[in-house]
């Protein structure tokens, strides 16, 4: 079965005319399980309870205590672009949890998903644009350490560079970073990944997934992982307000599905996070995430 992390904690209020779009996370559980494609049963609750450790294998200390406690200064605080609050931290914390478990089902299962996170701007020792501590590098030292996995390749195809994933693992040769990325999107200031593909604006479906399926079987054989992250953003889609990418949202599709059917011909685990997706119109992102598990469901099971 498809396994999911979802908690209704995701759905964080946030001050009225702000930008990201939250109310993705309660929208897309729902329309996941009123078009058949999930169950009740697919979904599990991450843990609201804090375990450090997996945390302090990634980010420092002091970065994380400052945001447990609510004192980041002023200008750090202002970068990660949300109002900061106990609840808040508590919800990254979750999400986090959440990553970890779906990565433990991904090994059980062949694939697992977390309906947020996707945080790859959260570095060992900051937050910015709307990531505080980074789920899939989380997740990836969790395997690590628990002896569940040795080489970890994550494949970032949201619109931004995974800049603060490449800064996480820019000493560690178990980790490879592959981010495929708008050149002149946010961050403007990039960060070294292990492959960086920066793409112009515009870039369409056939340009893109040419790429893609030129890149992605050669990392595998090359590297040789044994578990994959996959970042699946929505956010390079034309209609996106923060992307420059313009695929359609079938290219989108095509993009998760030559990802997912390369995971399962190549027994590689895959845990998938959502990343992000600015549509001005809330239903073409709901649908677009959901394509992602749409075709989970029919690849895998």
């Amino acid at each position: 079965m498809l396994k999911i992390a979802y908690h209704p904690i995701y759905c964080h209020p946030l001050p009225e005319g702000h930008r990201f779009p939250m109310l993705k996370y309660e929208l897309l559980p729902e329309q996941l399980i009123h078009e058949g494609t999930c169950t009740l049963a697919n979904f599990f609750e991450p843990n609201r309870m804090l375990n450090e450790a997996p945390i302090l294998a990634v980010h420092e200390p002091e970065y994380f205590y400052d945001l447990l406690n609510i004192t980041l200064d002023q200008r750090a605080a202002r970068k990660i672009g949300f109002p900061l609050s106990e609840v808040l931290i508590e919800r990254e914390i979750v999400i986090a949890d959440g990553t970890i478990k779906a990565s433990k089902y991904a090994i059980k299962n062949g694939i697992a998903m977390n309906i947020a996170g996707g945080t790859h701007h959260a570095y060992t020792n900051r937050g910015e644009a709307f990531c505080m501590l980074n789920d899939q590098a989380i997740g990836a030292r969790f395997l690590q350490k628990k002896g569940l996995a040795k080489r970890i390749l994550i494949v970032d195809l949201d619109v931004h560079q995974g800049n603060g994933t490449a800064e996480i693992f820019k000493d560690d040769p178990s980790v490879f970073t592959f981010s495929m990325h708008g050149k002149h999107n946010y961050p403007f200031k990039k960060e070294q990944s292990d492959l960086d593909i920066a793409l112009e604006n515009n870039v369409g479906d056939t340009e893109y997934l040419s790429i893609l399926q030129d890149t992605l079987p050669k990392l595998i054989k090359n590297f040789q992982p044994d578990f994959i992250y996959y970042l699946c953003g929505v956010d390079v889609i034309a209609t996106d307000k923060l992307g420059k990418l313009g695929l359609t949202v079938n290219g989108c599709k095509t993009r998760d599905q030559f990802v997912l059917e390369t995971c399962k011909a190549n027994n590689l685990p895959v845990m998938c996070s959502m990343g992000g997706g600015y549509s001005p119109d809330i239903k073409t992102i709901v649908n677009a995430h959901a394509n992602t598990f749409r075709l989970a469901q029919d690849i895998y099971f």
